[in-house]
């Protein structure tokens, strides 16, 4: 629902700042917001009352509720919104809000703060955002006066949009939501504008590719919608060029695609981190040279043979690791159209395309998995979802070893079927999954978590059963925080410290929040769970039992303990 200015001659509304936000809500097309009710925002709640065309999702922790906005976010293209109180609300909400700035994801965060009276007293709750969140967010601001609060509301939302996207904190005075003032509505922030790539650029791109032998390009984060994947799919087919996904970008480019060669991310397959460094053009688009993308740094970024053309919807991303060859401030769509109209060269077609396929087929090797300590094949179950669920099914993670698998096992078909962390924050993969759910209540959602992982908003399940999202968790339990007990074994060996876990029933737990649920320990009895669960019509839970000697799809814990005796 859009608001109209009011006619000439008509009086404008009059109208609380709780009203004013909701009403410039509404004018951005907000349909749904995430949050956990506090008394520093309560005019909002009961302007919400009048709004039934914006649902309010409740939450159970501030961090769940952020995480939801972000991944709200990164599945419309537009803010995902989110609503906490001051102090501990916004603190919490701090995890979300990480997310969204490492992932590039549209996001405004709105928090209550203590009346202006009083502030600057260390009053209760009171906290400075704008210091809070000074490297977190792409602006921080607090609202003063409910007259402006839909220039604050339209800026927040282009800010959140414009060039490398990402989180926007909005303070709110609790005194300012109840204090009345005339409403002027603006109308919903239009496209924003983007820069194009210039034609001289465009010109010594296709230079570099007409001479290049193993050229690659590298999908990242920011800049990307369906007609840019499309485009870079047939150019790289139609140019014999081999793609690559970046660290939780693997939904950038269809891992079916016989020129798709693999994710950079960690635990990389090591003969295509050696095919990364063999390129003679790397085309990075619309990602960040990131540690992990570079391999802690190693690779991507030193000058050489190897030329660097770099395309990014922020000038400050295309020179803060290295200096590019080609640097290009530009959406993803415009520059995979221009490579597309170029005439392939033909006389090293068929060299690049023997070079694309041999890495190809080192791909499918390294997806394929091999056998893991235990009765459960955790490699055999991502396999087989992999091939049993619609290509648009929304897999979710959070962080730690147990990811792993889903990543190199899990080939990611269509758009927007990825919601992980590229920050590596624990905790994610239920709320973005409930998020999904809501979103696209009519494709599969799946949530990978271990056990240390899902304990960290494990309370959202309550909201996934509230809202009707009938996801399916799968859970990993090893009884450890897998990923730090690996280092420790390599770094630290014989030292094991706050590693293990004492673990709960999950399966009795989710069924105490109204989840159908099971646990197995044996790969046959997996799949009629699955099957079970998923045509259970409410939420689902399986606990997957692994034995902490599958640290990894490479490595077990006895192969890392006889490493570190030899060493020594």
């Amino acid at each position: 629902m859009t608001y109209i200015q009011s006619s000439p001659g008509q009086s404008p509304e009059t109208l609380s700042g709780g009203q004013i936000l909701v009403r410039s809500l509404q004018a951005q097309g907000v349909d749904r917001a995430f949050g956990v009710p506090g008394e520093s925002y309560l005019a909002v709640l009961d302007a919400l009352c009048d709004a039934p065309d914006i649902e309010m999702v409740t939450c159970r922790q501030e961090g769940g509720a952020a995480m939801m906005a972000e991944a709200d976010g990164r599945l419309i293209g537009r803010p995902g919104v989110c609503f906490v109180t001051r102090g501990p609300g916004a603190t919490n909400a701090s995890a979300g809000v990480h997310v969204a700035y490492q992932a590039s994801t549209p996001m405004v965060l709105f928090i209550g703060q203590v009346a202006r009276n009083q502030q600057d007293r260390e009053a209760f709750q009171e906290i400075d955002y704008r210091r809070m969140f000074g490297q977190m967010a792409k602006w921080i601001a607090q609202v003063e006066s409910p007259t402006r609060l839909p220039e604050y509301i339209n800026r927040a939302f282009a800010v959140a949009m414009s060039g490398r996207p990402g989180p926007v904190v909005i303070a709110l005075p609790e005194d300012m939501l109840r204090e009345t003032s005339s409403f002027h509505p603006l109308p919903s922030v239009p496209p924003i504008p983007v820069a194009a790539p210039a034609q001289s650029d465009l010109v010594a791109l296709q230079e570099l590719l007409a001479v290049s032998e193993r050229p690659l390009v590298l999908c990242g984060e920011s800049g990307w919608n369906h007609e840019a994947r499309e485009l870079l799919q047939a150019f790289c087919e139609a140019h014999g060029v081999a793609a690559v996904a970046a660290f939780r970008c693997q939904d950038r480019f269809d891992n079916s695609h016989p020129n798709y060669i693999g994710d950079c991310g960690l635990g990389i397959n090591p003969a295509l981190r050696q095919r990364i460094e063999s390129a003679d053009l790397v085309l990075v688009l619309g990602g960040r040279l990131s540690e992990i993308v570079t391999q802690n740094y190693e690779i991507l970024v030193a000058s050489g043979n190897q030329k660097l053309v770099h395309v990014h919807p922020c000038p400050d991303e295309l020179v803060s690791v290295r200096q590019p060859d080609i640097a290009m401030v530009s959406q993803v769509e415009a520059v995979a159209e221009a490579l597309l109209k170029t005439p392939p060269a033909e006389d090293i077609l068929p060299q690049r395309k023997a070079w694309v396929s041999e890495a190809r087929a080192s791909y499918e090797a390294w997806s394929t998995p091999g056998t893991i300590p235990g009765t459960l094949q955790y490699g055999e179950l991502v396999q087989h979802l992999c091939e049993q669920l619609p290509e648009d099914a929304i897999i979710c993670n959070g962080a730690g070893n147990y990811t792993v698998w889903v990543h190199r096992y899990y080939r990611y078909r269509a758009a927007h079927s990825q919601l992980a962390p590229i920050s590596g924050s624990m905790g994610y993969g239920l709320p973005a999954a409930i998020a999904a759910k809501l979103r696209h209540p009519d494709r599969d959602v799946l949530c990978f978590a271990g056990d240390g992982c899902l304990q960290m908003t494990m309370q959202e399940l309550a909201t996934a059963k509230q809202y009707g999202a009938n996801i399916i968790v799968l859970v990993v339990n090893n009884g450890s925080y897998g990923t730090i007990r690996t280092h420790q074994e390599k770094n630290y060996p014989g030292r094991v410290m706050a590693t293990e876990l004492l673990n709960p029933d999950f399966a009795a737990l989710a069924s105490a929040y109204g989840f159908h649920s099971a646990s197995v320990d044996r790969t046959e009895d997996f799949f009629p769970a699955f099957e079970a669960a998923r045509a259970a019509g409410v939420p689902g839970l399986i606990e997957l039992r692994l034995p902490l000697e599958a640290l990894s799809p490479s490595v077990t814990l006895s192969q890392l303990q006889n490493a570190a005796k030899n060493k020594n």
